[in-house]
């Protein structure tokens, strides 16, 4: 079957070729009549633009580059559903970069994106201080936003979850629920989540005793340190272990569980992120819930203001950095222990509840 063409569209509608690319490129305005009788005919012709003609005539690919540090972490599939979402509803698609958790691989993918003429990139950074050359380096070029993690003030516009106001959630719902020995597991590196979380452990954990501070143990972003981090905290005898993100917190339940440790009776468990796993964890997971929706419609919107500007020739204004308000999730694995026999179920709490 032949392409149609838009002569094929004009001789349909009775249009000319110009007033058809005008109404379906939206370049100009035109009667509502003609748009009508315009988009009826493509339709029913059932024309498809070329984006490849459309995009060396605007010299815009209509995609974004998408650079994440790792696909197999559950939480960013989450975050990567909103993005493309978010980006859709503009009319924008996305191309999709796994890096594997390693700086080197980030910037080759971040130059390979580039070389494929992305429009902008959205990115994940791996490593605060590592990724920092590479992104700088891309934000010199199109328009780029940070998103979940940071790379330092001043390289991007970035959006991030407030890290530090969902430990303090954290840490007041363990003093709330009677918990006065907490221990903190966490990653090692520079990823602004991970440095971010163990500061906020660090600056409040003291008010719940003056040597919680110093109980932290560094590892990765993982199931399997969760598990082995388990074996370096109990014979400090902490009642509370405050995970950095749920993948941490599942693998200490787990090995909780073949220890034969009570949780919560013993020790109470938290996480950071609320992905699905937290919920049918056993006990399910109090976690803090990233604003995942929020996030990624905040970073299409920086996104979209910033080629809007391109676009116009405006020059680029300051750097915008934002942060969303988390929600804390209170579950099973944190319950008081007078109630930890009866409350196996799972509840959103607010202050007020706590």
């Amino acid at each position: 079957m032949a392409e149609v063409t838009l002569k094929d569209v004009a001789r349909a509608s009775g249009c000319s070729v110009a007033t058809v690319s005008r109404v379906l490129g939206g370049t100009r305005p035109v009667g509502p009549e003609i748009a009508r009788r315009v988009k009826e005919a493509a339709d029913r012709l059932g024309y498809r633009p070329n984006q490849v003609a459309r995009a060396l005539r605007s010299r815009a690919t209509g995609t974004i580059g998408l650079v994440l540090p790792q696909i197999t972490n559950p939480f960013f599939p989450s975050l990567v559903r909103e993005v493309e979402h978010a980006l859709h509803a503009e009319g924008r698609a996305v191309l999709f970069a796994d890096c594997d958790d390693d700086p080197e691989t980030e910037a080759a993918r971040i130059t390979a994106l580039l070389d494929r003429q992305v429009d902008a990139l959205l990115v994940i950074p791996v490593d605060e201080t590592h990724s920092r050359e590479a992104v700088a380096m891309a934000a010199a070029h199109v328009p780029l936003v940070l998103l979940d993690r940071g790379c330092g003030p001043g390289v991007a516009d970035s959006v991030a979850t407030d890290n530090t106001a969902g430990m303090a959630l954290v840490l007041d719902h363990l003093a709330a629920t009677g918990r006065r020995r907490p221990c903190f597991v966490g990653a090692a590196g520079t990823a602004s989540a991970a440095v971010e979380r163990l500061a906020a452990y660090k600056a409040g954990a003291g008010a719940l005793d003056a040597e919680a501070p110093g109980r932290v143990e560094l590892g990765d972003f993982s199931l399997e340190w969760g598990r082995a981090a388990v074996d370096r905290i109990l014979p400090s005898r902490p009642d509370a272990i405050v995970c950095a993100n749920d993948l941490i917190a599942v693998g200490a339940l787990r090995r909780l569980r073949q220890l034969g440790v009570d949780v919560p009776g013993e020790i109470a468990v938290t996480g950071f992120d609320d992905v699905p796993v937290a919920d049918l964890a056993e006990p399910p997971l109090t976690t803090v819930r990233q604003p995942v929706r929020a996030l990624a419609t905040e970073a299409a919107h920086l996104l979209g203001h910033r080629l809007a500007g391109q676009q116009n020739g405006q020059p680029d204004g300051p750097r915008r950095s934002v942060r969303l308000a988390p929600e804390l999730v209170v579950r099973a694995s944190s319950a008081p222990r007078a109630a930890s026999a009866q409350d196996t179920g799972s509840t959103r709490t607010s202050e007020e509840n706590q």
